[in-house]
């Protein structure tokens, strides 16, 4: 689906497939974390940008088009919110900052949801913006390690020291899922893990401004680099 999306293909058949699944079978599939994770980051991805380029004018009302239901899974309408709040964040309300979540989640909902929030999965869905990460495809087997390499990329690249360091710029997406990444000392753990600021820096965070305008839709990508630094190949 992510690669027919990425070629401008229509994506009927992968749809088609998507929907036929049975929920029971792909439930015993996506057995871990690490398999939901990558799944539905592919299947969030892979749709975003089927739809953008059908149409990218419905873009332009975004509660539409990330709240309406886009895609059928195993039999179950879904809209991109449901994916990424109800199973990607495990059934967290879109506008807490990550820090209420929805006490009457479906059945659908409670069985493919993570069982852990992976806070990184912010550094791999692509929304369709300019300010959203890079568009990748993602396995279950390379996980971990494309995501860390992920969310360095992302915080590097959109990260900025000020006033001589007693300050950091960062990104928006910090602000909306604060509660994920474990509040203000959670952020700036992350950005002292990837080497934004120094181990021992304790500097003023600066939300940044996030860029909405729509990207254009780029060709098929590598996966991120491996441990070596060298490219490897995407993964559906």
């Amino acid at each position: 689906m992510l690669d027919d999306a990425r070629a401008g293909r229509p994506g009927g058949e992968a749809r088609a497939a998507l929907a036929a699944l049975d929920p029971e079978a792909l439930a015993d599939l996506l057995n871990d974390d690490q398999s939901r994770i990558a799944f539905w980051l592919n299947i969030y991805n892979g749709v975003v940008r089927g739809r953008i380029h059908a149409d990218p004018a419905s873009y332009l009302r975004r509660w539409r088009f990330f709240g309406k239901s886009t895609v059928v899974v195993a039999g179950r309408h879904l809209s991109l919110n449901a994916i990424e709040h109800g199973i990607l964040r495990r059934s967290a309300f879109l506008v807490s900052l990550g820090y209420l979540r929805n006490p009457f989640p479906s059945a659908f909902e409670r069985r493919m949801r993570v069982r852990r929030v992976d806070p990184r999965i912010h550094f791999a869905l692509n929304c369709g913006a300019r300010s959203c990460p890079p568009l990748w495809a993602w396995s279950r087997e390379t996980l971990d390690g494309d995501l860390d390499r992920a969310t360095e990329a992302y915080l590097t690249s959109e990260s900025r020291l000020e006033e001589d360091g007693r300050q950091v710029r960062v990104p928006r997406l910090l602000l909306w899922y604060l509660g994920d990444f474990g509040g203000l000392n959670g952020v700036r753990s992350l950005l002292q893990r990837h080497r934004v600021i120094g181990p021992d820096a304790h500097p003023r965070l600066r939300f940044g401004p996030y860029d909405w305008t729509l990207e254009a839709i780029p060709p098929a990508r590598t996966a991120p680099m491996d441990s070596g630094g060298n490219p490897r190949e995407a993964q559906v």
